[in-house]
């Protein structure tokens, strides 16, 4: 998880077994500059900008990309604990051209504008561990309230469609807390090796992602289903009590990490599974 240094550990012991190969985390050009994913079959032509959004504590810069002609469902992206960079606007970019308007986030806007990692996916986690300890369970929520509320002003977001949200890593929970936050607006989450998303406190991201009107992607890594062995029988427990769809799921052969294209863990058939998940989702439940 991000909140522990398993990324350099988990990179070698999958690389050691054959299971993720130099090639698929290797290419990595430069600082936080990620590898070039698939093209988007029958893409639409999309505008991007750098955009500035209020909250409660201050002014957060992010990136904000969508179709260039009409209205689109609207999707909220929290990066990992490496933050907003190449490889997220990449991401989210590919995203809009699927055919949704999407924000992907600076989430530590309070201490330091984008990038907030100086080596992108290679910057050491002790590094970055600070940025994300400052976040809290409020913080999480209040952006996500203002963040939705930012999309909901945009011309380029279908008003009368539901949004999405997904997060990677420390992302999951915030994603999770955006359904809670905003459940007559967020139809449909995503969360890729999400870090902490059961814990044994009421306010447990699961518990409050149950309070939704959501439906919901869990992808996890090995390496994670590993040392929290029965999350993945809670969530779906809890998300079945509660009535919401849920597919959840343990992506075998995945280091924690393995889904942005800058990771030192890329994987890129399994990144691609769980990105056609996420738009089989988006497709029913955005629709």
């Amino acid at each position: 998880m991000c909140d522990q240094d398993h990324f350099e550990e988990d990179r070698k012991e999958y690389e050691r077994l054959g299971l993720v190969t130099r090639k698929q985390f290797g290419k990595i050009v430069g600082a936080g500059v990620a590898m070039m994913l698939p093209a988007v079959a029958n893409a639409v032509a999309v505008s991007e900008s750098d955009v500035n959004v209020t909250t409660p504590d201050g002014t957060a810069d992010c990136y904000f990309v969508h179709p260039s002609a009409g209205t689109a469902p609207g999707v909220l992206v929290w990066p990992d604990i490496f933050g907003l960079r190449p490889a997220f606007r990449q991401m989210g970019k590919r995203l809009a051209e699927s055919g949704f308007s999407v924000l992907v986030v600076n989430p530590f806007y309070r201490q330091k504008k984008a990038p907030t990692a100086a080596e992108g996916a290679k910057t050491p986690i002790p590094e970055v561990m600070p940025l994300m300890q400052a976040l809290t369970e409020k913080t999480h929520m209040t952006d996500a309230k203002a963040f939705i509320g930012w999309l909901d002003q945009q011309s380029s977001v279908a008003k009368n469609r539901k949004m999405g949200t997904q997060g990677y890593c420390m992302g999951g929970p915030m994603a999770f807390r955006t359904a809670a936050a905003m459940p007559d607006r967020v139809g449909a989450v995503g969360s890729f090796h999400g870090a902490a998303l059961v814990t044994k406190g009421a306010d447990s991201p699961h518990l409050q992602a149950a309070t939704s009107h959501a439906q919901f992607l869990i992808c996890i890594s090995d390496p994670d289903d590993m040392r929290s062995p029965t999350d993945k029988d809670v969530m779906k427990e809890t998300f079945a009590k509660a009535g919401l769809p849920a597919e959840i799921e343990v992506y075998k052969g995945c280091a924690h990490g393995w889904c942005p294209p800058d990771s030192t863990v890329y994987n890129e058939p399994n990144a691609e599974k769980a990105w056609g998940r996420l738009l089989t989702l988006y497709g029913k439940a955005l629709a």
